[in-house]
């Protein structure tokens, strides 16, 4: 019975592995590439996109042309802290917040449509 308890346990002995822990830092290389490629492809453009939109967002003053991100085009009538007041037709206006204005469109784009 005891050769078969020395049978059985040397190969777990013997799987082991390297001691000095070189095999560890070179089985975690891959991984750190692929964060390194997340991160120039996923994560900084789109810390890029939210930089741009806030600074846009933050710009927006009365007379300004845009569009919301339902789609919604119109000329802003008044800009308050959290809301602006958004003109699409003749006497309509509607209220909108802030942040759901998606892009601002160039002058005269509302006039000639």
């Amino acid at each position: 019975m005891s050769q078969m308890i020395d049978f059985l346990a040397a190969p777990a002995f013997a799987a082991g592995g390297d001691a000095s822990g070189g095999g560890s830092m070179l089985s975690l290389l891959p991984l750190i590439i692929i964060f390194v490629v997340f991160y120039f492809l996923l994560i900084r453009p789109q810390q890029k996109r939210a930089k741009q939109h806030k600074e846009m967002v933050a710009a927006l003053k009365k007379g300004d042309e845009v569009a919301t991100n339902g789609g919604t085009a119109g000329v802003i009538v008044k800009v308050g802290d959290n809301f602006i007041d958004l003109q699409i037709a003749e006497q309509v206006v509607i209220k909108v917040q802030r942040h759901a204005v998606a892009a601002m469109l160039p002058k005269g784009t509302l006039k000639s449509s």
